[in-house]
Formats: C-alpha cells, sequence, structure tokens
C-alpha cells in the first residue's frame, strides 16, 4: 500500500514523510528560507507541492551526473 501524502501539511508532517525537522523548518522560517508557507494564526502549514519543489530544487552536481548530462 503507497503512503498519502496530503496537499497542506503541518511542520510535523514535513517531519513524518520528508525527514526535515520541526525544528529545522521554524529556523528557515524565521530566517525567512525554506519551502513557502502559510500561516494562520500560530498554525503553519505547507503546500506539499512547494516543500517538493523546495527540497529538490537545488540539486547538487557530482562528477557523475555532470558526465552523464554530456
Amino acid at each position: 500500500m503507497q503512503n498519502f501524502i496530503p496537499q497542506a501539511l503541518s511542520p510535523a508532517q514535513v517531519e513524518k514523510f520528508y525527514g526535515i525537522p520541526a525544528g529545522t523548518l521554524a529556523n528557515l522560517r524565521w530566517r525567512k528560507e525554506g519551502p513557502k508557507f502559510f500561516k494562520r494564526s500560530r498554525k503553519v502549514v505547507y503546500k506539499t507541492a512547494d516543500v517538493e519543489a523546495w527540497l529538490f530544487g537545488n540539486p547538487v552536481l557530482t562528477a557523475d551526473s555532470i558526465r552523464e548530462e554530456k
């Protein structure tokens, strides 16, 4: 059975599904970095697409991956 990932995630759910600690997400929000988020009162949510775009947006290129692109 596949894991279902909801469209809107709390910081705890981001940690569960993607392994990014909720504390790290809080630090990133404070520094105005990281994935886009929405805040309503004290509740913070992330769109799954925004988390994935941020997570996969800046890959580290290795020598092997550069050779594959040629």
